[in-house]
């Protein structure tokens, strides 16, 4: 069988009570392994749901509950509870964002559940894994704390809540890999704060400064202007770099030759030269990873 036909979570049923953005992109990764889907979202005084993500971005929210069935709940209410545990009395896995004590004071700590529901596992998914897990935060904070904010700019993606997403969801599949085996529920716990530390390891081994081959210190790896934009350069292994020099015209006996600021200066030069559309052709001439972005004027 193709492996993209296997759904490792078919019949799974997952609830979510998880609102923003990691919950959300967890569960819509589970619906793409074939899990039954559900969602919980607090009412809105106007009615319908109150995730604040379809206010923030609509059309994330729109593409992350495709296959996701949503209905709306007080849970301090007791129509709400009784709507939430008619749901969790056929649910192999609720996944949360709320901090643990909010958790706690709507009767879903994990050893209520346990008890309730000893088949049920609990994915939790909370700002930071531990003893921190009720201190509020968000991505910019954790990215800060991770060592990947080094200016005023903001960074370019939400790392933090998209690498918890992913963990979310691998804590899904071992959930349900343990539970199988042992017929009870598990408990996991994903730290955001926790997500951003796991991405930030190759600044932390040094990969990623700028003595590092990626960097800055190797001029195949690099991101340098040319004609009509600027052109990603990723030449690392020895054989690309030894194409890219071959192209630009440059000597090249060893892979330290790329460190050398003779080969940057040269490297820049020749890529400068060049429109996008040139360097996308020497790219598929030369078999050099290259992606060149077109300037709009």
């Amino acid at each position: 069988m193709p492996t993209a036909a296997i759904q490792p979570l078919q019949g799974v049923r997952i609830l979510s009570l998880a609102l923003n953005l990691p919950g959300p992109a967890a569960l819509w990764r589970c619906a793409d392994m074939g899990a039954d889907c559900r969602k919980l979202e607090p009412l809105a005084p106007g009615g319908g749901g109150a995730d604040p993500m379809g206010l923030y971005c609509p059309s994330a929210y729109a593409q992350m509950h495709e296959r996701v069935q949503t209905q709306q709940a007080d849970l301090k209410t007791e129509a709400g509870q009784q709507t939430l545990h008619a749901l969790l009395a056929e649910t192999d896995v609720l996944l949360t964002s709320f901090r643990p004590s909010a958790l706690t004071k709507l009767g879903l700590g994990w050893e209520a559940l346990q008890q309730r529901y000893p088949k049920l596992s609990l994915v939790r998914v909370v700002g930071s894994a531990g003893e921190l897990a009720d201190v509020p935060g968000h991505d910019l904070t954790y990215q800060a704390e991770a060592g990947l904010v080094h200016s005023t700019h903001l960074p370019p993606s939400l790392f933090a809540d998209m690498a918890g997403a992913l963990m979310a969801s691998e804590a899904v599949l071992k959930a349900m890999l343990i539970s199988s085996r042992s017929g009870h529920g598990v408990f996991q716990e994903i730290g955001l704060a926790q997500a951003a530390q796991w991405l930030s390891l190759p600044w932390h081994w040094g990969l990623t400064q700028p003595d590092g081959d990626v960097g800055g210190a190797h001029a195949g790896y690099q991101i340098y202007p040319c004609a009509d934009g600027i052109v990603a350069v990723a030449a690392l292994e020895p054989h690309f770099a030894q194409r890219l020099c071959e192209a630009a015209g440059l000597p090249f006996s060893h892979p330290t030759d790329m460190r050398k600021p003779e080969t940057h200066v040269g490297v820049a030069q020749f890529l400068a030269a060049l429109s996008s559309v040139q360097l996308t052709q020497l790219a598929q001439k030369n078999d050099i990873p290259l992606f060149a972005i077109h300037r709009n004027n």
